[in-house]
């Protein structure tokens, strides 16, 4: 088995790192995972526990020199992890989950142990939002998967997450600067920040993120909410097996090592399967 390492920065965002350490300590082991939080007036949480936690210098005052910055950073430490020995480091926001499909019976390590990886994989982007009228409010008393069963697949979070050597991070993760991008199969990037409506207008309301330029990106991505709550759901399967077809061969004119999928807004329902993964 290969040795896995997942890293995160992080901040004011307790709720999500609580599920990210879980999950990730699940299927990766806490001694492997790498938190950073951005900013040393941040208070670290006991859910790190077991974990690599520190804290470092808040990283820019504008959502977009913050966000170069953030990943120039996160590269740099994932290049550390190779020359400590790790093989594979993922890297994504502490609302974003690697899951392997179910259908398989295997884990994400045991996954990424047997794939063959030559610089990056990505997993295929679903982007959840919350059902209005018929989903509650996102808890702990439930996984997250049971309560949450619609999503959008989204070229924005088929992200170049998991990387096999030093490289570079562009933005967000979403892509790795100059190589291609190889989509996995049976394997998702499952996005929960903009999953609940309450938690929404919690960050519109977080004086930080909005100091930061972030309220306008926070309006834009709540659309994922309309979409599950007013579109038909389409068929899991069939339709993510068509996005990986269409995301692996369509690019944008303006970014070629990233995905496209001609601005289709396609929601689908989660099978069953997935209830109990996280």
């Amino acid at each position: 088995m290969k040795r896995i390492a997942a890293l995160t920065m992080v901040r004011n965002d307790d709720f999500f790192l609580r599920k990210w350490v879980e999950y990730y300590g699940r299927e990766l082991g806490k001694e492997n995972l790498y938190i950073y939080y951005d900013g040393e007036d941040q208070a670290v949480a006991d859910i790190c526990q077991g974990t690599n936690v520190s804290l470092h210098p808040k990283i820019g005052n504008h959502v977009i020199a913050a966000e170069k910055g953030r990943l120039r950073f996160l590269s740099d430490r994932a290049a550390e992890l190779f020359a400590r020995g790790y093989e594979v480091v993922i890297g994504v926001d502490a609302d974003e989950y690697i899951v392997v499909d179910p259908k398989l019976g295997i884990g994400l390590r045991e996954y990424l142990s047997r794939h063959k990886i030559d610089v990056c994989l990505s997993p295929l982007g679903l982007d959840f939002g919350q059902k209005l009228g018929e989903e509650d409010d996102l808890s702990f008393g439930q996984t997250f998967l049971s309560q949450r069963h619609y999503a959008q697949i989204g070229t924005r979070y088929t992200k170049a997450s998991i990387i096999a050597k030093p490289c570079r991070w562009g933005s967000g993760f979403h892509r790795v600067k100059g190589h291609n991008f190889h989509i996995a199969p049976d394997l998702y990037l499952m996005h929960f920040g903009y999953a609940d409506v309450k938690m929404l207008e919690s960050r519109l309301g977080d004086v930080d993120r909005v100091a930061q330029g972030w309220k306008k990106h926070i309006y834009k991505r709540s659309r994922t909410i309309r979409y599950a709550t007013e579109k038909k759901a389409r068929d899991f399967d069939r339709w993510t097996r068509l996005a990986r077809i269409c995301q692996t061969w369509c690019r944008p004119p303006y970014a070629l090592n990233k995905p496209a999928m001609f601005e289709l807004r396609i929601v689908v329902k989660i099978p069953e399967r997935f209830n109990d993964v996280f």
